[in-house]
């Protein structure tokens, strides 16, 4: 009964956090802090020796947005962006959402078939690019209509006298108020996910997706944090949302190069670093190293960690943990608050984030009871707008408002969510999500393969790693279609972390005899997935 109550007390402490919700643009949210905390520093790229105040980046981004709309970029207009872990990412975020301009992340592993795929799917106006992979685009065959590929905008060194810098765009530019008429449902991102169909989609995010996303993160408890590390690549939404809650905070943004399993304790402790977003591998790798406890850490956000790696990971460095359930469409749809600490090693992902509402429905398309298990569906404010561009995936993801997230899930009669499967066909390989089908297709271009099945293989490092089953044409042997011939043609097509790491020759794929379907729980079911692959990390056959 006691912790009924506690549950009751939460859902009306988030109806009261709803309630006050001051809706705003991400431009907005800048500018403000620029007032209430000018000189406070509020992000540190250490890596880079980058650092800048809450002033200085409203300042700087105001620079950037009248550099940019000099060079032709207006409200509306679609701008690829393809840079690391740098200040410029944020600035030119900032800039572009108080031009009302929307960017386009594109992943800095990405091959040249991905990043036109991209840049022809968005049809984006505009490139900026860093310099470190300026020259992917002189390998692009086809150059998408209307994008200025040959004008890009490079950040850094230019490799060539002709190309225009970031540098050189900013010279001259003002740094005053930027006057657009933006507003909350425009749209401010169109990010990439991985999904079913093979090449990614674009989800549709506006500012109000930004603001609503930043408010659930913030608004998770009261304590005062002021120093927050974030690992993961800005082109990504964790980067993104990790930067708005410390801007809603007003603390300091420590942005790393890149997750570093052997860097990121020795990160927090020199940072004294009070909230981060661990991955469950390094959690692990602090205790087998008896990892000295030290630390400033007062919340951690963890995805998905083991129950034991929970207990662990409080008992040695005295600190909260935090389960939650999201993805790029819905930003946060479960937490489990930190009023709830005895179901911190449950493996719950706890109960609705604010602004969601939540239902688990069967096949047959009927409520869930508790303890049943049943597919989440999401609705509420804020999340995304849609696939760009794709109405038959809008049409397939969308019953009504609901979000139709193709994640399995049970729930108790408390209000309180377990994670069990999901029904999309992805690989999760360490922080990405894959889509079988899309290395399906690469290897399917090889013309002595017949067919190819990608599943996931359990990974303790990784998570999951990418096998695939390769069934080759009449008469034809693995002989004829080496391992590395499989591995190149992958490896110049996919973005690195798609690229199969196990490779098995069948001579014929399950399949459903009605549909021809291949049955991929047979070929996930094998007690020992590894047994007569190829591993292509190790390169030796198992």
């Amino acid at each position: 009964m006691k912790l009924q109550e506690r549950v009751a007390n939460a859902m009306r402490r988030s109806e009261m956090l709803e309630s006050a919700y001051d809706t705003i643009t991400v431009g907005q949210l800048v500018s403000s802090r620029a007032i209430s905390h000018a000189l406070i520093r509020a992000i540190d790229v250490f890596d880079r020796g980058q650092r800048a105040t809450y002033a200085e980046m409203d300042q700087w981004s105001n620079k950037y947005a009248h550099a940019l709309r000099r060079f032709g970029v207006r409200k509306g207009e679609r701008i690829a962006v393809m840079l690391p872990n740098r200040i410029e990412f944020p600035l030119l975020w900032f800039a572009l959402a108080k031009l009302g301009a929307v960017i386009i992340p594109i992943n800095m592993r990405y091959t040249p078939r991905e990043i036109e795929y991209v840049l022809s799917d968005s049809e984006a106006r505009f490139v900026v690019v860093d310099e470190s992979v300026s020259g992917l685009l002189t390998e692009l065959k086809v150059h998408p209509k209307d994008c200025t590929v040959q004008e890009a905008i490079v950040v850094g060194q230019a490799s060539h006298r002709t190309e225009n810098t970031l540098d050189k765009l900013l010279r001259g530019a003002a740094d005053t108020f930027v006057g657009e008429d933006v507003r909350p449902d425009d749209l401010l991102s169109i990010q990439y996910t991985s999904g079913t169909t093979g090449f990614p989609k674009g989800c549709m995010l506006t500012h109000d997706y930004w603001g609503i996303f930043s408010y659930q993160a913030a608004s998770w408890d009261e304590q005062p944090y002021t120093r927050f590390l974030s690992a993961q690549p800005f082109f990504y939404v964790d980067g993104p949302w990790h930067l708005l809650q410390s801007y809603r905070r007003g603390g300091t943004h420590y942005l790393a190069p890149q997750l570093s399993s052997t860097q990121f304790m020795h990160w927090l402790k020199k940072h004294r670093i009070e909230w981060c977003q661990c991955p469950e591998l390094i959690a692990r790798q602090a205790e087998a190293r008896n990892e000295d406890s030290a630390t400033c850490l007062k919340q951690v956000l963890n995805w998905g960690w083991g129950p034991d790696t929970v207990r662990q990971f409080r008992k040695r460095f005295q600190v909260r943990t935090q389960e939650a359930y999201g993805m790029t469409e819905i930003g946060f749809g479960t937490r489990m608050a930190n009023d709830f600490e005895e179901l911190a090693d449950s493996g719950s992902v706890g109960v609705p984030a604010l602004f969601r509402r939540l239902r688990l429905v069967r096949e047959d398309g009927t409520r869930a009871a508790p303890g049943e298990v049943g597919e989440l569906w999401v609705r509420g404010r804020g999340i995304f707008k849609g696939y760009w561009r794709k109405p038959d995936a809008n049409a397939a993801s969308f019953e009504g408002d609901w979000f139709r997230t193709g994640d399995l899930m049970r729930r108790d009669e408390l209000g309180f969510h377990w994670l069990v499967g999901r029904t999309k066909d992805m690989i999760r390989r360490s922080s990405e999500n894959i889509a079988a089908r899309e290395v399906e297709a690469v290897i399917r271009e090889i013309p002595e393969v017949s067919d190819v099945a990608a599943v996931p293989v359990r990974d303790v490092k990784r998570g999951e790693e990418v096998k695939i089953y390769v069934e080759l044409r009449e008469r034809v042997s693995p002989d004829d279609v080496t391992v590395q011939r499989i591995l190149k043609h992958a490896r110049s097509h996919l973005a690195v972390f798609k690229v199969p790491r196990y490779i098995a020759f069948i001579s014929t794929l399950p399949r459903n005899t009605s549909s021809n379907k291949v049955l991929k729980r047979e070929l996930t079911a094998v007690s020992d997935p590894l047994a007569g692959a190829y591993d292509a990390e190790e390169k030796r056959w198992r």
